[in-house]
């Protein structure tokens, strides 16, 4: 390496060591201490560094992974619950994220400007002050049963009714107990009878509230993307006799897959960590059915004083989430190198 290229290296460490140090103060130091606190017996009234809380290793990651008990049972019924929450939110706000994408994409459409400004800005309000609102909405004499009354349709209790939408699915067809293949199958801690409820109609009120709120900030990663399409590729698939929806189908989406990725990416890893909204409008109730990782770790740590219990949920979600992520990323691999 020559001399000139050695100054230049120190001097692009020299502009990129502020970052970097505190980076590693504000989320390394923290991390590796949380880790730490993981594999201790901690309450929280002394410093985890003072030697005094006991170290039992793995024994909070087995707790919640390998014992019969309550926080096994606590920690997958939140992972059973996020798994339904993911399910239903990413797909739905990718798709509305799209289609209002392409509306306000359209040069046909007058005021696109106030359009875009409006599908955003669901995403920039208080997630706190929305919460609210959506609890006020769903409640049993809340405007949405009361809609729904007006055409004769008796609404569920929203907050309140613990079966999953399957199970109230069967019930309303005859089947109120499960069966006792279903019922006697054990898998890590749950019956099958309860990982296939469904989420509950609780939790389908949380699908909404991030799919409206979320869905404008993906709008505008999809309409970058379609802005980025050269014209004369849609324009070679019109003279070749492509409809719209075949121009859109077979040109379009296939060019904005990357965009999807990302978009698929960020939603999985948002919605696992979902937190302020299940702790303004439900707690976790009802019975559980919309109690997540993220506020399982908080009741742990700070409810219950069990900080290693939380610090090792919290590491537990990161791994799941990294796990998902690469598993994403491996179904999606051939549209995002396209």
């Amino acid at each position: 390496m020559s001399a000139e290229a050695r100054r230049e290296n120190r001097a692009g460490w020299l502009f990129v060591a502020p970052a970097v140090a505190l980076l590693a103060l504000f989320l390394v130091v923290p991390a590796a201490l949380a880790l730490y606190v993981s594999l201790l017996e901690w309450n929280g009234t002394y410093s985890p560094l003072s030697g005094r809380a006991p170290f039992v290793g793995l024994e909070n990651y087995r707790e919640l992974l390998a014992e019969d008990g309550l926080a096994r049972e606590d920690f997958m019924t939140s992972v059973r619950n996020t798994f339904y929450f993911v399910l239903f939110t990413v797909p739905a706000q990718t798709f509305v994220a799209l289609l209002l994408a392409v509306v306000v994409n359209d040069r046909a459409l007058r005021g696109r400007g106030f359009f875009r400004s409006v599908f955003y800005f669901p995403s920039i309000t208080s997630s706190v002050a929305i919460s609210v609102i959506f609890l006020f909405l769903f409640s049993g004499s809340g405007a949405v049963n009361a809609l729904l009354r007006s055409v004769g349709v008796e609404g569920p209790d929203w907050f309140t009714d613990s079966r999953g939408v399957l199970h109230q699915l069967l019930a309303a067809v005859g089947v109120h107990d499960a069966p006792p293949w279903l019922a006697g199958t054990d898998l890590a801690g749950l019956s099958l009878w309860e990982w296939m409820s469904g989420p509950s109609t609780a939790m389908l009120t949380l699908v909404a509230l991030v799919v409206w709120t979320t869905s404008g900030t993906y709008m505008l990663m999809f309409l970058a993307a379609l802005q980025n399409i050269p014209d004369n590729v849609e324009e070679a698939a019109r003279v070749d006799g492509a409809g719209w929806w075949q121009r859109f189908g077979r040109v379009t989406v296939p060019m904005l897959m990357p965009t999807v990725f990302l978009v698929a990416t960020l939603g999985l890893i948002s919605t696992w960590q979902v937190f302020d909204q299940v702790y303004v409008m439900s707690q976790g109730d009802p019975a559980k059915t919309t109690l997540t990782p993220a506020l399982l770790s908080y009741q742990q740590s700070f409810a219950e004083g069990a900080y290693g219990t939380g610090a090792a949920i919290a590491f537990l979600l990161f791994l799941l989430i990294v796990v998902l992520t690469a598993a994403q990323r491996l179904v999606l691999r051939d549209g995002r190198n396209s």
